[in-house]
């Protein structure tokens, strides 16, 4: 029998090995049924448990693959443009649509607009299809505009192999060689438990300390996608008892159990458990990040067929639930439909900022990919386990193995994708400061076929990734604070060598972001000193941070008297979130950002964003659609939606080198 391995952080490979010789000990590595089903539509993505052999051949005689008269090549073989052949209709010629069988004496077609159908007197003949004779003035080879027996399929031979994914071309296939039906891999039925008193469901009002339940929705997705059957199952609370009857019963129905949350240390961690109550407990912890507690066992059930099913417990925040299905389920589910399991496709790439990693761990890292100056590049978003738009923005995966403390920026890396590698062909990378209206570019560019890729890393951060030839663009609204212009000072501090062209996209304001009825009565940044007042700052290098900095300083206000200066974040989304939460009593940003968590904005300042664009990138036709965008009245109106923006600078070149 398989050994528990109740260990903590136990290495990836280890903890696949264990669960993997728990399935071959009982038998389950292998398909696990199949099922003769009618052909249809519904088969198309179904694997195929059975070879498919011809029955037919296809054709299954000798069809015309023309409208026209069919002959023997022989009797044309005199006919030249100035020395015709006359051939008489039924003896020597015959009229065939396409698809129609030749005459057993005929081995080639002529088609209709190649003869010249005539009457008994050598007149062309009122139905030029049913002629008395024709007029030839070209011979033809044998097997002209023919499609023998067999063309396509002969009986007897390898149509399909067994564990080939079906397609609609295949279903076509299928049929012409003779088949009604085809025989298949059963798709294995997967339960998914999700687990938790704080869980509700879908549609449910929220209150504080509610968490919605959607991880059933995105693994019921993960698993249709790759064949399976899923059978998500009503939530249930954290009570032993009935976690150990709901998985019992489910497991009776099933060929394996995901149970969800409830996986991490703590007081009503029950999935292990679990586990160990109704089966084998094999794995507790995997050094892999996210994912790290995750929980590989095996189930017993009243079924002498198959006694033992396996039970995976899924972790509970949303991207380590998804990358587990994707590392742990996937491979099982592939052994059972027998196909190969799934292998994305890779490449390299050069990670376009320093990367820390655990020492210890597995870890996937979540990037954005794009092609600039034809160098492959990828930039690292959200690490955040519960960060599922972290998934949704994903181009890539970047695996850092156990042993690697991390990347330093512009290391080559191995990226695997989730995105189609034509989608990176038409991607605009734009790195530097964040606003919302960055989305909206993203939003009006898709409809003209561009991917608009934005990492926010600050101002200051997107004119150094210009100067290392890392992004097509950078967001910029760094203030000078001596002669209070924007960018130039900085564009030729970062990029004396780089000729570009800096264009205005709004003018906009900025001040603090406040709960909803200002609570604090925050006025001005002389509220910052309070001691009752706690500050959510903006990342070093931000256009933001640089503004507060300068006007802190005109108001004779340090640094250490702001409670909370040195908490940061990289996003006024960040910001705004920080606020909602109670985190933070306010934070510097802009009102659209207050707008869309539904607090409160204090107006204190105004300024100008612009978008950089090194020449060679500007006159480029993969960015000529951004361009046309600045001038397109619909994307105007809808920033002007939007509080705080004003777009009289859309479009004006306000700097050039």
């Amino acid at each position: 029998m398989t050994r528990s391995v109740y260990l903590h952080d136990i290495p990836l490979a280890e903890a696949q090995h264990a669960l993997q010789s728990a399935l071959r000990e009982n038998g389950l590595w292998a398909v696990l049924g199949k099922e003769e089903l009618p052909l249809s539509q519904h088969l198309a993505g179904r694997v195929l448990a059975d070879a498919v052999w011809a029955i037919n051949s296809s054709p299954h005689y000798h069809a015309s693959a023309m409208d026209g008269f069919a002959v023997r090549a022989e009797a044309t073989s005199a006919a030249m443009p100035t020395t015709p052949v006359a051939l008489q209709c039924e003896d020597d010629a015959k009229y065939v649509d396409t698809g129609d069988p030749l005459p057993g004496w005929a081995n080639a077609v002529i088609p209709i607009e190649n003869v010249e159908a005539l009457d008994t007197d050598g007149n062309m003949a009122k139905n030029p299809r049913a002629p008395q004779q024709v007029r030839i003035r070209a011979a033809v080879v044998p097997w002209s505009h023919v499609r023998p027996m067999g063309e396509d399929i002969v009986a007897t031979q390898l149509v399909l192999p067994a564990g080939h994914t079906l397609n609609a071309f295949d279903l076509g296939a299928i049929a012409a060689s003779g088949h009604q039906t085809a025989w298949v891999a059963r798709k294995p039925r997967v339960a998914i438990l999700p687990t938790g008193t704080e869980l509700v469901p879908i549609g449910t009002p929220l209150k504080a300390g509610d968490i919605l339940e959607y991880n059933s929705l995105v693994i019921s997705g993960q698993l249709q996608a790759m064949g399976a059957e899923p059978m998500p199952q009503p939530i249930t609370i954290d009570d032993l008892d009935l976690i150990c009857q709901r998985v019992k019963d489910a497991s009776a129905n099933c060929d394996m159990v995901l149970l969800n949350a409830g996986s991490s240390a703590g007081s009503e961690d029950f999935s292990s458990r679990v586990v160990e109550r109704l089966g084998q407990l094999l794995v507790h912890g995997v050094a892999v990040r996210p994912g790290h507690p995750v929980i590989l066992g095996m189930l017993k059930r009243d079924d002498p067929l198959r006694p033992m099913i396996p039970i995976v417990g899924v972790p509970g925040y949303p991207v380590s639930a998804a990358l587990t299905v994707e590392i742990f389920v996937e491979p099982i589910i592939s052994q059972w439909l027998g196909r190969p399991a799934a292998q994305p496709e890779s490449l390299e790439a050069a990670i376009t900022r320093k990367t820390v990693s655990p020492p210890g761990d597995d870890d996937f890292v979540r990037v954005v990919l794009g092609k600039v100056d034809g160098k492959m590049l990828c930039a690292p978003i959200s690490r955040g386990a519960g960060v599922i738009t972290s998934m949704v923005r994903a181009d890539a995966l970047v695996v850092l193995p156990r042993g690697v403390q991390g990347v330093d920026a512009g290391d080559t890396v191995t990226v695997r994708l989730i995105k189609p590698r034509a989608e990176l062909e038409q991607t605009i990378f734009c790195i530097g400061s964040h606003d919302v209206i960055l989305d909206l570019v993203a939003q009006f560019l898709a409809a003209k076929g561009r991917r608009f890729v934005s990492s926010n890393v600050g101002s200051q951060g997107g004119l150094v990734a210009l100067r290392r030839g890392e992004a097509h663009l950078a967001g910029s609204h760094l203030i000078d604070p001596d002669s209070g212009e924007y960018n130039i000072k900085f564009i030729q501090q970062y990029l004396p060598d780089v000729p570009v062209r800096a264009v205005g996209l709004v003018m906009r304001q900025q001040g603090l972001i406040v709960a909803k009825g200002n609570p604090f009565g925050l006025h001005g940044l002389e509220d910052l000193t309070r001691a009752d007042v706690h500050f959510i700052n903006r990342q070093r290098g931000a256009g933001t941070r640089v503004l507060l900095d300068m006007h802190l300083a005109k108001a004779g206000i340090g640094h250490s008297a702001v409670n909370g200066y040195a908490n940061e974040e990289y996003t006024h989304l960040g910001v705004a979130a920080a606020v909602a939460s109670g985190r933070a009593s306010c934070g510097m940003g802009i009102p659209s950002a207050a707008q869309a968590l539904g607090l409160d904005f204090v107006p204190l300042y105004q300024e100008r964003y612009d978008l950089v664009i090194p020449h060679r990138h500007a006159e480029s036709a993969l960015l000529q659609p951004l361009m046309d965008l600045l001038n397109d009245d619909a994307f105007r109106k809808a920033i002007e939606q939007l509080p705080g923006y004003d777009t009289g600078v859309m479009g004006k070149v306000t700097y050039e080198s």
